[in-house]
Formats: structure tokens, sequence, C-alpha cells
């Protein structure tokens, strides 16, 4: 009789996978990459263990967006002050910051506890085609 296997901290193998984000649409590589981050792409998975691999995205402002998102759709903030509500459009973070609106929305499909926020640390991403992990990834 064959046992499922439950995956330990310690013996988990990390890889280094890059996605390149040009003429992709963005929710697709989103799902994609939380995925390969939590680790639910690999046999051994365990939902209490950061099983996940690293994931470099390259070309992170040359996605697609279906829709008219990137008009109409806002992110906001708060700092917990009265009247402290900032609006943020999509179309102005792609523009000015395309790699901290990736990481919104991949933190959004990741578990909000503290296993979440380690498995968003192994995210880059990169608004250009270079990045400095060319020594990691094995090809």
């Amino acid at each position: 009789m064959k046992f499922t296997q439950m995956a330990k901290a310690n013996e988990i193998e990390r890889d280094w996978i890059v996605v390149d984000a040009e003429g992709k649409v963005f929710g697709r590589i989103i799902t994609e990459v939380a995925t390969i981050l939590r680790g639910k792409n690999k046999p051994n998975f365990t939902p209490n263990v950061d099983c996940g691999d690293f994931v470099v995205i390259i070309n992170a402002s040359k996605a697609k967006f279906t829709g008219a998102k990137l008009e109409d759709k806002n992110y906001y903030t708060h700092s917990g002050y009265f009247g402290s509500t900032k609006t943020h459009k999509m179309s102005d973070m792609l523009e000015n910051n395309p790699e901290k609106l990736y990481k919104l929305a991949t933190r959004g499909m990741l578990p909000k506890t503290t296993l979440g926020k380690a498995m968003l640390k192994k995210l880059k991403v990169y608004a250009g085609a270079e990045h400095p992990h060319t020594a990691q990834i094995k090809g």
C-alpha cells in the first residue's frame, strides 16, 4: 500500500522558474505564479509547509489586460487615520511600479498567514527583460 508523502521543511528542494509576462494575460500569469509559489504543482504538496519554488517574472510591464480594467480598476491604501484613503489607478501602477502591482495581485491568492508572507518573498518581479538571478537558474 502506498502512502502520501508529507513534505518536511528541511527536505524541500526549491527551483527557480522564469515567467515571461510579455503578451500574456495578467490574471492568468498571477494564478500560475501563485500555484508555483504555494507548491501545489508538486506531488508532495503539504498545506502547512512552504514547499513552493522561487519565481522570477520578467517583462512585467508588457502584460495584457482584458476588459477595461486598466482604466476602471482602483487600488486603495489607508493609513488608519481619518480621511487618509488614497486611490491608485491600475494603469498608473503598471506604468510607475509594476512590481508592486504583481505583488498585490499575488498576495490576494496566497494564504493570509505568516506562511503566505514567506511564500510571497520568493516572488521576484522585474519590469524589463534583465534580472540578477541568472546564476540560480539552471538551464
